[in-house]
């Protein structure tokens, strides 16, 4: 099925107008018009009042992921930061950090990145993460970046016909070809035993901003329910060619130190991995969420 699009798309970071009242307590400029937002002026080891708290979550919901330079977060600090949007993951699969909530990835001469691919973190779960906080530790001079994609503008930039087409169809969601990779039939069998297929909506609404956006994924994803083979294959194709349109996505070059907090229910993510054989260090702590609707 080709991707093709109905003509230029109005894109809106709200969904409805730009409008929204200044912020009062940080300063943010856009990395694009819809997804996106440097902060300024904020140092995140500090305790969040409820204010902030609650002017920073307005500024995910609008900007879907916001991004933070030169903090210098300890491992207890970050699961705090996060904490503030509830309860965290301990990932199954991932290495732990210095603690259990916060994961580190470290690549370099010893480990290529395999994180290339857009995807959506834990959609696998019976219940995904609202969002991550992905802080850099160790990054290299050249590469490493990482897009974001709004996937609300994904699902509003296609045709009247593919949204008729997907907004009752549900797809399913499995870790196995991912974090299944090198394990022996026996541990992979346990494993999904554990974290067993699941189906979430093609397209949910989030339930914060009540808009509608695309719900699947490159790295998770595996197939539509109810279709015949074929058909489910191309649409699916399809679907996960929207989060290759440079329009919807904004992208971040990482310095050490600087930290970036995503909403993980209306956005795509892929981290470059141009940077072999240089080290890059990260470390993530991930807030649970709610199960899809």
């Amino acid at each position: 099925m080709p991707v093709t699009h109905p003509g230029p798309v109005r894109l809106s970071r709200l969904g409805t107008n730009d409008d929204s009242p200044p912020y009062e307590r940080f300063a943010l400029a856009p990395l694009s018009p819809t997804i996106g937002a440097e902060i300024e002026g904020l140092d995140l080891r500090q305790p969040l009042d409820p204010d902030l708290q609650q002017e920073l979550n307005r500024a995910l919901l609008e900007w879907k992921v916001l991004f933070f330079r030169d903090q210098s977060l300890d491992s207890a600090q970050h699961r705090d930061l996060a904490a503030n949007w509830g309860p965290l993951e301990v990932h199954p699969f991932l290495p732990e950090g210095d603690i259990p909530e916060v994961v580190r990835f470290t690549k370099g001469a010893d480990g290529k990145g395999y994180e290339n691919v857009w995807h959506s973190d834990v959609s696998w779960r019976e219940i995904p993460s609202l969002g991550s906080i992905l802080k850099a530790v160790e990054v290299p001079t050249v590469g490493g970046d990482t897009l974001w994609c709004d996937m609300y503008a994904a699902y509003e930039g296609l045709p009247d016909h593919v949204r008729a087409r997907i907004d009752n169809l549900s797809a399913v969601h499995d870790f196995s070809r991912v974090f299944g990779r090198g394990m022996g039939p026996d541990e992979l069998a346990a494993m999904q035993e554990k974290y067993p297929p699941v189906e979430h909506p093609v397209v949910r609404t989030h339930p914060e901003t009540g808009r509608r956006l695309l719900y699947v994924n490159g790295g998770f994803t595996t197939h539509l329910v109810g279709l015949e083979p074929d058909e489910g294959k191309a649409l699916l194709r399809r679907l996960l060619a929207e989060s290759s349109m440079p329009e919807y996505q904004c992208r971040f070059h990482w310095t050490p130190g600087a930290v970036a907090f995503w909403d993980n229910r209306s956005t795509q993510h892929y981290a470059c991995s141009d940077y072999y054989p240089s080290v890059r260090v990260m470390e993530r702590a991930t807030i649970i969420g709610d199960r899809p609707a």
